[in-house]
This record gives structure tokens, sequence and C-alpha cells, in this order.
């Protein structure tokens, strides 16, 4: 990462290109889906130790291991005690999201720019001007240092603030099998006995999926939650302070299927046989087995035919079609 940005080389196109990892896609998406659903994200337990010093010791950190907890159930979890006295609970999301990157190296890169981190409208600032032996000026004497020169106390220039552009993609596989399914394996456990008690109770349904026995979250619950992960797949929002600097554009293309393949062939680019040193971004509408859905916004960057107002409302609802028809208790 430099100046605030992530990037790889390329080799081939001898470029660097600007990303955004799969884990702050992972994030941004889960805040959206907690939003959706209006439900507080898990707590987390944070452990210290004291140590001989009398000083504060970094430990473990704990999740909830708690699948009524939406951001618990799809983004999966890991408890590993200290010293090896209680068993590891671990639980692998079903959801597996790629890093956003471009959708071609020549399609995507970065530019610089001066920012500035202003709040000059508040009167309310706290200024702390320090003199060379690192001692607070009085106000009257910061005033007099001031006198001579336009400068302001309540900004902060950000020189050469390097910003992405560009074309990008970004895959999310879902598996089923698992979405609303947590194992009760005990040689592998994903819970503790009183968190299955604990489901139990609330009408998690005893079944069984290839990974063997589980509890299956219940109707009334699926129906919900997979409206609100519908909509944060569809419409998720960087929230993720690492990608303040990764300025995403409007969404252009979706397209869903059930064969990975096609997904990557559906949206993709293809070299300029004109010019080597230019891509032509391609969204293939016909492709078999694979539903994609285009905006407005498209046709202002690549050549399409079908593009519609409500293609994202499309995409959402194909997406809670396919979602809800799937037999997760008889598996």
């Amino acid at each position: 990462m430099s100046d605030g940005q992530k990037y790889y080389y390329d080799t081939q196109f001898n470029r660097r290109i600007p990303y955004s990892s799969g884990q702050q896609i992972k994030r941004s998406l889960i805040d959206s889906l907690c939003s959706e659903i209006k439900q507080t994200p898990s707590p987390t337990t944070f452990l210290f130790d004291v140590t001989k010093q009398k000083e504060l010791k970094e430990g473990e950190v704990y999740g909830t291991c708690d699948p009524t907890y939406a951001d618990q159930l799809f983004g999966g979890w890991m408890k590993a005690a200290k010293g090896g006295k209680d068993r590891t609970l671990k639980r692998r999301s079903p959801l597996s999201i790629s890093a956003m990157r471009a959708l071609h190296p020549l399609l995507a890169g970065t530019y610089t720019e001066n920012a500035s981190f202003d709040r000059s409208d508040r009167p309310n600032n706290l200024v702390i001007v320090r003199d060379e032996k690192g001692n607070e000026l009085e106000d009257d004497e910061i005033v007099a240092f001031l006198e001579g020169k336009d400068r302001s106390l309540s900004r902060k220039w950000i020189p050469d603030n390097k910003r992405a552009t560009g074309l990008f993609v970004s895959d999310i596989a879902i598996d089923l099998r698992r979405l609303f399914s947590v194992s009760v394996n005990s040689f592998e456990p994903e819970m503790s006995d009183s968190t299955i008690e604990k489901l139990r109770s609330e009408g998690w349904i005893d079944s069984e999926n290839v990974f063997g026995k589980c509890l299956v979250a219940p109707k009334p619950l699926r129906e919900e939650w997979i409206k609100g992960l519908a909509k944060a797949l569809i419409d998720w929002k960087i929230t993720s302070n690492q990608a303040r600097t990764f300025s995403l554009m409007d969404t252009l293309a979706i397209s869903i299927s059930d064969n990975a393949n096609l997904i990557a062939g559906s949206i993709r680019a293809k070299l300029s046989e004109e010019d080597s040193d230019k891509a032509n971004p391609i969204i293939d509408e016909s492709l078999k087995g694979v539903s994609t859905f285009i905006t407005l916004q498209a046709g202002g960057f690549i050549q399409t035919k079908g593009e519609t107002y409500d293609a994202l409302e499309k995409a959402e609802a194909h997406l809670i079609q396919l979602l809800s028809d799937f037999d997760y208790e008889n598996q």
C-alpha cells in the first residue's frame, strides 16, 4: 500500500493496479446487512493480561460464536482460548468474497490530487500550538505569531493524495449448503453446547447435510435475513476506514449464475485488435445459464443494449428467489 491506496503490480502490462481487499468488501457488506435487518452487530470480547511489571498486554479477541447474530452466521467466527484448555470454535463464512480488482489492467489506474481536512466551519475546535521545546502557546501568543501569515489552524493540507479510477469487478460465491446451517459436529465444533441448546429452544431445526448433523435457522428468520442479505449483496457501500481512498463508481452490471466460469465470461474485457495498449470492456448479454442485469449508467462506458432503469431491483428480486428456493431443511 502506498499513500493510503492498496495496489498490485501487473507484470504483463507494467502497471500498478489499485484494488480493495475481499476483507474490506466483506466488512462493508456485513455492515449494510445489519443496517438493513435493523440488528446491532454482535459484541466482541477483548482480553488483556497484566504483566509482572503491572502493564497491560494484548490478549485474544473473541466473537460471540452465536449464529443468532447475522454478522456471525454469514461472516463466520474463530475462538481459540489461550492455553488450549477449551475447545477451539470455528465456522467458515458461507460467503467467499474476492478482492475488488480492475476489470482489466488497462482499464484502471491511480491519480493524485491535493485534498484538505477542513473543519473551519466549526467554532468549537481545539487548537494547540507548541513551541520548539514542546510547550503550549497561549492564545495571545498564537495570535501574535499568526500576524502577517495567511494560515488557517482548522484545516490540514493533504498533498499528493492517491485515488483509484477505472472499471472494477468483484466476485462473491454463496455456499447455500452452509448459509443457514450450523454444524453440531462435536469433533470439529462450531458452537458450544450451551449455544446449541439455546438455538434449539429458539426453534432452530435439527437436520443433516453433506457436512454432517447441523442446526438450520427457522423459516421466518431465513425469510427476513434473505431479503437483508440480497439487499446488502446488491447495494453494499464501502464503510471500512481502510478503503477511504477507493472511490467506488456506480454499479454498471451484475451477473448471477451457479456456473463460475460463465460468471467470469459474462463481464470481461478484450484487447483491441487495432491497439494492443487498449482494452474494451464487454458485457455478454446472451450467455445461457447467466442472468445479467445492466444499469443505465453502463451505456456511458460499455456498448450494451439491455440496460434498464430498474436493473438493480430486478437483480435483488432474482437473488431473493434463488436463495428462497433452496431446501435448507432437507438437503
